[in-house]
């Protein structure tokens, strides 16, 4: 198999704390030789365990990058026993533009695993992480939000895995996580993400969905920071007492938690966030947008649960997730 053509400027067997980037070459009408670079830090400090920990999957996420540029900026080798290597923007392009998939390619990073280092610039970034940055971590923290399209209740999650030994590290890591809720998470498409592309190797995986709407807010942000110092704690990586707060914890039975729009228009809720529903309770009415004097639809609750995530924006189109629901379980 071809050679990666990205190159670090860093030394991820140094000790210290170096901070450089994953140059990647990108030839483009703007510049002809010109490169990608994606920010990296590397902290140091002996053998140990390899936290990996990236934010900005998709580029409109931000709760992962801001608990990560500040971690960057203020961790010290001192502070840790073995390694932690943070990228708080992995699709480097769609961050910079605030897009959830990138401007070069139109690839979404989290659906392209494991890439290919022929491929265009989002594949070729994935293959750096499946081929050279994966197999070094120990641990693996993915940050995730809603982006501009989905708001979330604050969770961390794992997924139920054929390895039970390897599922419990993953169940213990995200406890330690201590977001406000916790999650054992389905997936609508798994297909290319990083997070089997991490589990396919047998590492401790970790993702949050922390809310969403496209921005930030303090809560938020906290969340993030304080579980990834939680996260370094749970693993050895770092010294110190965690933060604890009481956490609800939940579960996605099957895929009746996945509601989706079948035609389009004004979407209307008739729950928040966080409220209980019944079974063929009405969650929301989609009003048609070409017409007046038509009643709207009805969307209803396909089972028992807590609303967990919706969709942000005030239109919807057909076939767009319009809520997930999941069920409460005792901690």
């Amino acid at each position: 198999m071809r050679a990666n053509p990205i190159s670090p400027t860093v030394d991820f067997t140094r000790d210290g704390v170096q901070h450089g980037h994953l140059r990647l070459p990108h030839s483009h009408d703007d510049s002809a030789w010109g490169a990608i670079q994606i920010p990296v830090t590397v902290i140091r400090n002996g053998d140990g365990p390899c936290a990996l920990l990236t934010g900005a999957n998709h580029g409109d996420e931000y709760e992962g990058p801001l608990a990560l540029v500040s971690l960057a900026q203020t961790l010290r080798a001192e502070d840790v026993c073995g390694t932690v290597i943070v990228v708080p923007f992995m699709n480097h392009p769609a961050f910079l533009a605030g897009r959830r998939t990138s401007p070069h390619d139109g690839g979404n990073m989290n659906r392209v695993f494991p890439g290919a280092p022929d491929g265009g610039p989002t594949a070729k970034i994935a293959d750096y992480f499946q081929r050279e940055l994966l197999p070094m971590a120990s641990v693996v923290l993915d940050f995730h939000s809603g982006g501009r399209t989905l708001d979330f209740l604050p969770f961390a999650a794992s997924h139920v895995l054929d390895d039970k030994a390897q599922e419990e590290r993953c169940r213990a890591a995200r406890d330690a996580f201590n977001a406000p809720f916790t999650i054992e998470m389905r997936e609508i498409d798994a297909l290319g993400m990083y997070d089997d592309a991490a589990e396919a190797l047998g590492k401790t995986f970790v993702t949050t969905e922390l809310a969403g709407g496209g921005t930030a807010t303090p809560d938020t942000v906290a969340i993030a920071r304080k579980g990834v110092r939680n996260l370094l704690i749970h693993e050895g990586i770092m010294q110190g007492q965690p933060e604890r707060a009481p956490t609800r914890m939940l579960t996605q039975p099957d895929d009746a938690c996945f509601h989706f729009a079948i035609d389009g228009g004004l979407i209307d809720y008739s729950v928040r966030l966080g409220d209980t529903v019944q079974k063929n309770d009405v969650i929301a009415h989609i009003w048609d947008t070409r017409h007046t004097g038509r009643a709207p639809f009805a969307v209803l609750a396909q089972m028992d649960g807590l609303m967990t995530a919706r969709h942000h924006p005030g239109l919807i189109g057909a076939g767009d997730c319009l809520a997930v629901l999941a069920v409460e379980v005792p901690a």
